[in-house]
């Protein structure tokens, strides 16, 4: 994921930056580091793509 995919994934999600940040569980300087060309790690970029499918956090199935 480049810094364009981020700032288009916060686009299609409708996300101001605080929402964008908030949404991934980054702090405010860690999102604006991945924006500025900082590395996004596998785990943001799988967030990023939960969130825009609508997943909720996983949880173990109760039987």
């Amino acid at each position: 994921m480049t810094p364009d995919d981020l700032r288009a994934w916060q686009a299609a999600m409708g996300y101001a930056y605080a929402q964008a940040h908030a949404a991934l569980g980054v702090s405010s300087s860690t999102y604006a580091n991945m924006l500025a060309g900082s590395k996004i790690d596998r785990r943001t970029a799988l967030a990023c793509a939960a969130l825009a499918a609508g997943l909720e956090p996983w949880a173990p199935v109760k039987p």
